[in-house]
């Protein structure tokens, strides 16, 4: 080991001051510029959830409207961002509730089906015809999706909505 004039080792080793401040200001500028970028995924990954959360909500609908035999009421609430179910089966009530950063922005519906200010109504019977009805859900960067039941084969079908400007 060298040791200088002074009778002291001088082979130090460390990190500057400097070196330090150097390599943070590295990593705040690549998480500067990821971010955005990031936070549209987790917009997009939500948006996505959502669609097939409510894609699966108006399946089970119908479905237990045809496998018990008995009548449903669908509420899609844009006010309260929230879709409920109701069944005559002794108060038989299931609630989906939109994530953060998504928002139910309209419904769809042909001329079954009622609205007001407490939500869209829509009552589905056994046996019946599946009403033709839409839900268009966005997020807080503009993109958008549809779900609409086909009233052809009563499953729910997803599409993507064009940004608008």
């Amino acid at each position: 080991m060298p040791i200088s004039s002074a009778g002291k080792a001088s082979n130090l080793r460390g990190v500057t001051l400097i070196e330090m401040l150097v390599v943070v200001a590295i990593i705040a500028l690549v998480s500067a510029v990821a971010l955005p970028s990031v936070a549209t995924g987790i917009d997009s990954v939500r948006l996505r959830t959502a669609s097939d959360s409510i894609a699966g909500f108006l399946n089970a609908a119908v479905n237990r409207a045809e496998r018990l035999q008995q009548a449903v009421v669908v509420v899609i609430s844009p006010s309260d961002n929230s879709l409920t179910l109701y069944s005559s089966e002794k108060g038989f009530t299931r609630e989906l509730h939109m994530p953060g950063g998504v928002t139910i922005e309209k419904v769809l519906a042909s001329s079954s089906g009622s609205g007001d200010e407490a939500g869209f109504r829509l009552v589905l019977l056994p046996g019946a015809t599946i009403p033709a009805i839409g839900v268009q859900i966005a997020n807080s960067h503009g993109s958008r999706r549809l779900i609409h039941l086909d009233p052809m084969t009563g499953f729910p079908h997803v599409d993507s909505v064009g940004k608008e400007e």
